[in-house]
């Protein structure tokens, strides 16, 4: 059953086992979703994890404003034109600090950056993800911050060889998590950290205050831990079925999965209301 108390003017959702299908794609039902609530006057943000050089696929479904959050609200980007429209780094101190503390605490970690000249990555930090064989910067995190190939940094990631995934999250946030905000969306041992205070809830709540809207007539959709802060944030929130324990437990409406087209079930029942 869908619960809207409040006239829905926006729709933020993440993307990566939310909207899109295991196979990383927009289905025919959810294109047509999306379509339909653009065409009544709803818009539709993608609020993701992914850096914007992930998004370019993705430009027939993003809406008229052609507008996404990247990175965690690390950076907002036009993805039809291909242009940073804004970016929130963290500081060069910060990750200075980070990097050390991370490595003094959890041995074997490794680190990978995201900037507005593309990505780098430190040579023990192994390729999984697609998208990650693009040309980039092999170097330790010290010589890739001392030469400025990782000026303006919004996004840091760190991979662990060996522990849990969720253990890794935990752990990194007892060590760091008063320097930065540490988070994770990928099924493995991966953690993502923005500057402190930067969220995809904190640069959502930015996008709506500029565009007039207020919290209560956003409907949000998430199924990771870096989705948490967005969904509370925002006034109605649905977690998918196939969401992380933590997201299902922290929000009470609860939708069918992303392989079952989970937002765009939520979205047809919102139009066919009216």
């Amino acid at each position: 059953m869908t619960t809207t108390p409040h006239r829905t003017r926006l729709i933020a959702t993440d993307l990566d086992g939310t909207l899109l299908g295991g196979n990383g794609t927009v289905s025919d039902r959810t294109a047509a979703a999306l379509a339909a609530a653009e065409a009544a006057g709803i818009q539709v943000v993608f609020v993701t994890g992914r850096p914007p050089r992930w998004m370019q696929q993705l430009s027939s479904h993003i809406g008229g404003h052609g507008v996404a959050i990247c990175s965690n609200g690390g950076a907002v980007v036009d993805v039809r034109r291909g242009e940073l429209l804004e970016t929130f780094p963290l500081s060069g101190e910060d990750v200075r600090a980070l990097i050390t503390t991370l490595r003094g605490a959890l041995p074997g970690i490794s680190f990978a950056f995201e900037c507005p000249n593309g990505w780098a990555r430190e040579p023990g930090y192994q390729l999984r993800m697609w998208g990650d064989d693009q040309e980039h910067a092999v170097a330790t995190a010290e010589e890739l911050l001392a030469d400025g190939r990782v000026d303006g940094l919004f996004k840091l990631l760190a991979k662990h060889p060996t522990l849990a995934p969720d253990t890794f999250l935990t752990e990194a946030r007892r060590a760091a998590g008063h320097l930065a905000e540490i988070t994770r969306s990928a099924p493995i041992s991966m953690v993502e950290i923005s500057a402190l205070g930067v969220t995809k809830a904190s640069t959502l709540e930015t996008w709506c205050r500029e565009q007039g809207i207020d919290r209560t007539e956003v409907v949000a959709f998430g199924d990771m831990p870096n989705d948490l802060e967005m969904l509370a944030w925002a006034g109605t929130s649905y977690a998918v079925a196939n969401a992380h324990p933590d997201v299902l437990a922290a929000v009470a409406q609860h939708t069918v999965s992303n392989e079952d087209d989970g937002v765009a079930a939520v979205l047809e029942e919102l139009l066919a209301q009216g």
